[in-house]
């Protein structure tokens, strides 16, 4: 029997209520709707709207069921509509009449969006722990690699030398910005909308603050149309996750291209690749082809969200219903990636000779004997021709800058001396580079111990 069946003449349809049931999805919401209903049920109390043995009743009944599904010896009847109605019957079933008094002063408008906030708000600290526990594994393995010269790259192509510590950490940048994001957005889910009821709230004397404190919300909402019909908190939510997944996908697409032959700075652990099929000698990078992949996915839930919500009147509409599908499965890849992916870190070998070498070829310390020219007192624009032409030269001589003899080097500037050797090795071109946030190690090592300061 429905909840509504006072207005209606005939039973549901089986193949309406299917199409309308969402519990087979927001069944994982049961633990935030008991969490509600139990500061729901408290504040019927304490504004004297149901008696002390009523709230008794209720609150005792509300912790066995959620024991009881814990435990696995209470099953969820995808029959029901929703995992509302599942915990509102078992409610009353256990403790008659009585359980049909807790959803006074309450709608499965407001109820909804408060379980929603409250489990929104618990899986954003989960994915900031481990963007935390990624972040430091950058850190570790910067710790290490200070020293570690590789090449820098703009176009894909070999620009300048940096070192792999001071690549790692731009990483550690843009997840600590996507940490900044979560928090921020926390206080946009952390608002109680208990209390709003359909749309227009109530005539019961109720007390929404009360609710928002007891569920650690910082206040209820302003706007009771808005309580019940915003999920602007939801779009941003994905939004977040979906720039988290880009990051991700740079990363990854980086890794692919490290571990190849053509680059090969860096080998994964056998216990995090796979082979082919058909070649012996292959070595897959699966886990981050995959999570560039499952990239896709989660933008599109993202932009299913915002289509979901484009032109939608106030307040509540069914389409809001679709909200929980698209975000759960955007949580779940977003977790799956970053926890294949941290161990996958921490156990990669880095292919430190492979990476000086390549950091060799390219002429990656041009713009250093560009600047060498400047300090003696060339313009720049004069010095980066002459380099240009130095680099030409050596492009048809087949020669490293560093190959060139000092008379070579005077053939284009008087201005070249032996000092010039010293200036354009690769060690020193990374230390002199000591401008704030440059790869300089001893300015790499203070940004590295500033952030793991911060994500204590």
């Amino acid at each position: 029997m429905a909840m509504w069946d006072g207005r209606f003449k005939k039973v549901i349809d089986e193949r309406t209520n299917d199409f309308n049931s969402s519990i087979k999805i927001d069944k994982r919401l049961y633990k935030y709707d008991i969490m509600g209903s139990l500061a729901h049920a408290k504040m019927l109390y304490e504004q004297k709207i149901i008696s002390h043995d009523d709230f008794n009743l209720i609150d005792k009944n509300l912790k066995d069921i959620y024991a009881d599904i814990n435990s696995g010896s209470l099953k969820f009847d995808l029959k029901s509509e929703d995992v509302h109605m599942f915990i509102e019957k078992e409610l009353t079933d256990r403790c008659g009449d009585v359980g049909k008094k807790l959803h006074t002063a309450r709608s499965r408008n407001d109820q909804v969006t408060t379980d929603f906030r409250l489990y929104l708000r618990d899986e954003s600290k989960n994915i900031i722990s481990l963007l935390k526990d990624l972040i430091k594994t950058f850190c570790d393995i910067s710790l290490d690699s200070l020293d570690t010269i590789m090449p820098g790259y703009t176009h894909l192509q070999r620009a300048q030398p940096i070192t792999f510590a001071h690549h790692l950490m731009a990483y550690s940048e843009m997840f600590l910005g996507d940490i900044d994001r979560l928090n921020d957005s926390i206080k946009r889910i952390n608002v109680s909308p208990l209390g709003c009821c359909t749309l227009a709230g109530t005539s019961h004397n109720i007390d929404g603050f009360f609710t928002s404190h007891e569920l650690g919300f910082d206040r209820p909402c302003n706007n009771s149309l808005d309580g019940v019909s915003d999920r602007d908190y939801v779009i941003e939510f994905n939004s977040n996750l979906s720039i988290i997944m880009v990051h991700l996908s740079r990363l990854c697409e980086e890794l692919v291209m490290w571990c190849s032959w053509e680059f090969k700075f860096i080998e994964l652990d056998d216990a995090f690749s796979t082979g082919s099929s058909i070649m012996p000698q292959k070595k897959n990078p699966d886990i981050p082809e995959l999570i560039r992949g499952k990239s896709g996915r989660i933008f599109s839930n993202l932009f299913a969200m915002l289509t979901v919500m484009n032109g939608l009147p106030l307040s509540y509409n069914k389409d809001m219903q679709e909200d929980k599908e698209h975000t759960f499965d955007s949580i779940d890849n977003t977790i799956v990636c970053l926890q294949a992916l941290i161990p996958m870190l921490k156990t990669m070998t880095i292919l430190k000779d492979n990476m000086l070498n390549a950091s060799k070829k390219g002429f990656l310390n041009a713009t250093d004997v560009a600047d060498y020219l400047c300090r003696k007192g060339l313009p720049f624009r004069d010095a980066y021709k002459i380099t240009g032409k130095i680099v030409a030269y050596s492009i048809d001589n087949d020669k490293c800058l560093d190959e060139l003899s000092v008379d070579e080097f005077k053939s284009f500037s008087n201005l070249f001396d032996s000092d010039i050797y010293k200036y354009i090795d690769l060690f020193e071109c990374v230390k002199n580079r000591k401008s704030y946030g440059g790869p300089n190690p001893d300015l790499v090592k203070k940004h590295i111990l500033n952030v793991l300061d911060i994500i204590k």
